[in-house]
C-alpha cells in the first residue's frame, strides 16, 4: 500500500518534463551509456516499452556487483508466481501462445497473426491477461477460430500443453478465459455491493466467498494485540472438505518450485553481503521462505528497516497488496538498487526534519505521530526489477507497510532516480505541455522547475506522507477494504502537495524560491482532473487506487473552492483547460482535506471513506474524457511506459573464482520475456 506505482508522479506520468537530470553517477561510456543510448525499445497497442541505465555499476566493487548479480537472479526467479497470482489460468495461456509465437511455421505477414504478436506482448507487460492499470481483461483482436487454427498448427512436441494435455484439452480449458467477454472479465473487481472475492480473476481465493474469507482472518485477530502480523499476507484461501483454509506460500508449500530457486539465489547473496546486519537481514528472509511465518517475515521487515548503512538494497517477497480486493493478499515483487550517493542529500534533509513535519501538519493532534521513529530515505539506481516491478516499476517506495513496524522501527523510502531519468529522455519534446497547459506562464514553470517539484513531490510522498499519522488503538488498516489503497494514496500525496508550499523547504534549501512549488499544484491538477484520463477506456469507471486518488483530490479541491473560483475549468477553442487562481487558497484546500482522510485511516471510518472515493474518485465525465482522449491521441504519445532489463553477467578466472560482473543493454523486449519465460519457469501450469 505505500508505493508510488507505474511512474505515477504527474509529470513523468504522461512524459511532460523535457529537463530531466541524473544528480549522481553522472551517465558515462564507460557504463555502456553514452548520447546514442536507445532509450526508445518498442511500441504497442498503448504500450510504449523503454530501457533504464544503470550509471555508476561499473563504479562498485567487485563484492557489490557480485551481490547485485546474486540478488538480480532471485528477483527474476519469481516471475511465474506474480503470473499464477493475476489468474490462475494465466501461465497456461502464456505458455501456449510462446509456443505458437516461437514455432508457428505458417504464415505470419496477415494481420490476425500481428494482432496475436500484439497480444502477447500486452500480457507480458500485464504479467497476465488482465491489464496491468485498468484491471479489464484484454481482449484479443484476432479471432477464436485463428487462435486455434495456429495452435493446432504447431507440433504438439512443442507445445507446453499441461500434464499431457492434447490441444483440444488446453484449448477446452483456456478459450472461454480468453475470448469470453463475461468470463473473468476483472482482474480485480471493485463493485460496491458485489461479492468482490467471487467476482475478482486473481488467484488468491478459490470457492470461497468474501464474507466466508472476512469472517475466516476476523477469527484470527486478537483485538488487543499492537503487533498484529500481516494476516493473509501469503497465502490463496481455498476450502478442503468444506472447512475454508489457506494455502501458503513457501518451501514446501504453494509455489514451492519457484521459492526454491529465490532461496538458491539469495544463499549466494548472503554469503558476500556487505557486512553482517545485511547478511543476518537475507537470512531472515530465507527463513521466512522456508516457514510461511509472517511472524518471521516481521522480523525479517524490521532487519530490513533497520539496515541503514548497505549500499546495496533490495526488496523480495510479498509485499504489496494493490490487486487484493479485499487488501489482504501480497502480489510478490522485486527490485535490486543501489544508493545514488550525491541525490540523496536533499531525501537526508527531508528525513532528518520528519518530527517537524509531523509536528506542523494540519490533521488533528489526536492523529499525530509524538514521536517519529527511524525514518529513512535516500534516491537509489535501480539494477533490476522483478515480479510486480517488471516492466511496469514504480518511481517511488515506501516500506514497511506493518504500521506497528513502522511506528516502532520507522520506515525506508526511495526515489528511483534512473527511472524517472529514463521517462524524461524518452519523452523529449513529444508536445504534451503545449497541448494541454493553460498558458506559456504554467509552460514556463514546468520547464523552469518541473523535474524538481516532481521528485521533491515523490521524495515527499514516501519519506514523510506514508510515514505520517497513526491508527487509534484497535483501528486496523484492513477496516478501509478495497478502499484503503487509494486512501492511502490520497493521504501520502496531500500530505506531499501540503509541504511543497511551505516556505520551509525554500528555508531548507529544497527548492530555490517560494514560486517552484506552483509547478507541481498545476501538473498534479491537470492530470488528476483530466490528463490522465487518457488510460481509462470510453464507457470505463476509473479503477486502479493511484487513479482513483489523483482525481478525488483534483475534483474535490475544484468543488471546494468553486465559491472562490480557487480551481476552474475554462474553454478555449473547443478545448477544456485547467485554470489555477489563487495557490494560497488551494494549499488550505489540501490541508483540509489531508486532516479528513487522516481523520478517516486514524478511525478506520469505512463509511466516510467509501463515499470520498466514490463521490470523487471514480466516475468519469463521458464528454470530457472523449475530447482529452483526442487531443492526446493527436500526439501519438503511448500512455503507459514499461521496461527491458539490463542483463548481468558474472565473469570467473580458470578456477571458477569470480573477477568481474558485467551489464549489457542489447536485449530487446521479445527476446528478453522469451529467455525469462525459458530461464525461470518452473511452476506447474495451473495452481
Amino acid at each position: 500500500m505505500k508505493k508510488v506505482i507505474y511512474m505515477l508522479t504527474t509529470l513523468f506520468l504522461l512524459g511532460a518534463c523535457t529537463n530531466g537530470k541524473q544528480a549522481d553517477n553522472q551517465l558515462s561510456a564507460d557504463d555502456g551509456i553514452d548520447a546514442a543510448f536507445e532509450y526508445k525499445v518498442d511500441r504497442f497497442a498503448d504500450i510504449e516499452i523503454l530501457r533504464y541505465p544503470v550509471p555508476g555499476f561499473n563504479n562498485l566493487s567487485l563484492g557489490q556487483k557480485e551481490l547485485i548479480y546474486y540478488l538480480s537472479q532471485a528477483a527474476l526467479e519469481g516471475r511465474d508466481i506474480l503470473w499464477d497470482q493475476h489468474n490462475r489460468y494465466n501461465l497456461s495461456i502464456r505458455r501456449v501462445c510462446e509456443g505458437v509465437y516461437e514455432n508457428y511455421m505458417g504464415d505470419k505477414s496477415s494481420e490476425e497473426w500481428k494482432n496475436f504478436e500484439t497480444y502477447l506482448k500486452q500480457i507480458w507487460m500485464a504479467n497476465g491477461i488482465h491489464h496491468h492499470y485498468s484491471e479489464d481483461k484484454i481482449m484479443p483482436q484476432f479471432s477464436q477460430d485463428y487462435f486455434v487454427s495456429v495452435v493446432k498448427g504447431v507440433d504438439p512436441g512443442r507445445m507446453p500443453f499441461r500434464d499431457g494435455m492434447a490441444a483440444d484439452e488446453t484449448l477446452k480449458e483456456i478459450l472461454p478465459v480468453m475470448f469470453d467477454p463475461a468470463v473473468m472479465p476483472k482482474r480485480m473487481n471493485q463493485t460496491p455491493g458485489a461479492d468482490i472475492v467471487q467476482t475478482s480473476a486473481v488467484n488468491f481465493y478459490e470457492g470461497v466467498t468474501q464474507k466466508e474469507v472476512e469472517e475466516f482472518y476476523k477469527a484470527m485477530k486478537d483485538p488487543d494485540d499492537n503487533r498484529p502480523v500481516s494476516y493473509g499476507l501469503n497465502s490463496k484461501v481455498t476450502k478442503v472438505d468444506g472447512a475454508v483454509t489457506e494455502q501458503v506460500w513457501k518451501l514446501g508449500g504453494m509455489y514451492d518450485k519457484a521459492i526454491e530457486r529465490i532461496v538458491e539465489w539469495l544463499e549466494k547473496a548472503a554469503a558476500v553481503a556487505e557486512n553482517d546486519h545485511q547478511k543476518e537481514t537475507i537470512q531472515s528472509l530465507i527463513a521466512y521462505y522456508k516457514t510461511g511465518d509472517l511472524n518471521t517475515f516481521d522480523d525479517y521487515s524490521v532487519k530490513w528497516v533497520t539496515d541503514t548503512t548497505s549500499r546495496v538494497d533490495f526488496i523480495n517477497g510479498f509485499i504489496e497488496t494493490y490487486t487484493d480486493p479485499l487488501g489482504l493478499k501480497g502480489s510478490w515483487e522485486s527490485m535490486v538498487n543501489f544508493k545514488s550517493i550525491e541525490a540523496s542529500k536533499r531525501t537526508s534533509i527531508i528525513s532528518e526534519n520528519a518530527q517537524w513535519f509531523e509536528n506542523n501538519s494540519p490533521v488533528n493532534d489526536r492523529f499525530k505521530k509524538e514521536e517519529v521513529k527511524g525514518v529513512s530515505a535516500k534516491v537509489i539506481t535501480a539494477a533490476i526489477l522483478g515480479g510486480d516491478c517488471y516492466p511496469a516499476t514504480p518511481i517511488g517506495i515506501n516500506l514497511p507497510n506493518a504500521d506497528w513496524i513502522r511506528s516502532d522501527h520507522g520506515s525506508k523510502s526511495v526515489t528511483i532516480d534512473n527511472i524517472t531519468y529514463a521517462y524524461a529522455k524518452a519523452s523529449e519534446g513529444n508536445g504534451f505541455k503545449e497541448e494541454f497547459m493553460w498558458s506559456d506562464t504554467e509552460r514556463e514553470r514546468s520547464k523552469k522547475y518541473g523535474t524538481q517539484t516532481d521528485n521533491l513531490h515523490t521524495d515527499l510522498h514516501e519519506c514523510l506522507g506514508h510515514g505520517s499519522g497513526k491508527l487509534l488503538p484497535g483501528v486496523s488498516t484492513d477496516l478501509l477494504q478495497a478502499y484503503g489503497s487509494p486512501l492511502e494514496e490520497t493521504r501520502a500525496d496531500l500530505f506531499a502537495l501540503y509541504y511543497l508550499a511551505d516556505p520551509k523547504l525554500v528555508d531548507l534549501g529544497l527548492l530555490p524560491d517560494n514560486e517552484a512549488y506552483k509547478a507541481e499544484y498545476y501538473s498534479y491538477i491537470m492530470n488528476g482532473v483530466m490528463t490522465q484520463l487518457t488510460r481509462i477506456q470510453p464507457g470505463k469507471n476509473i479503477e486502479q487506487a493511484h487513479m482513483r486518488n489523483r482525481a478525488l483530490i483534483s475534483r474535490w479541491v475544484i468543488e471546494q473552492g468553486m465559491a472562490d473560483s480557487v480551481v476552474v475549468m475554462k474553454q478555449r477553442d473547443n478545448s477544456t483547460y485547467v485554470v489555477i487562481n489563487d495557490y494560497d487558497k488551494l494549499r488550505n484546500l489540501f490541508g483540509k482535506l489531508l486532516a479528513e482522510v487522516q481523520r478517516i485511516k486514524s478511525e478506520g471510518d469505512f463509511e466516510a471513506g467509501k463515499k470520498l472515493v466514490e463521490t470523487y474518485g471514480v466516475k468519469v465525465d463521458a464528454v470530457l474524457h472523449s475530447e482529452v482522449l483526442s487531443r492526446y491521441e493527436a500526439l501519438n504519445i503511448a500512455p503507459y511506459k514499461g521496461f527491458v532489463n539490463p542483463v548481468y553477467k558474472l565473469v570467473a578466472d580458470e578456477n571458477g573464482k569470480v573477477t568481474d560482473v558485467t551489464i549489457s543493454y542489447d536485449e530487446n523486449y521479445v527476446d528478453q520475456q522469451l529467455r525469462y519465460s525459458r530461464q525461470y519457469s518452473v511452476l506447474p501450469l495451473k495452481n
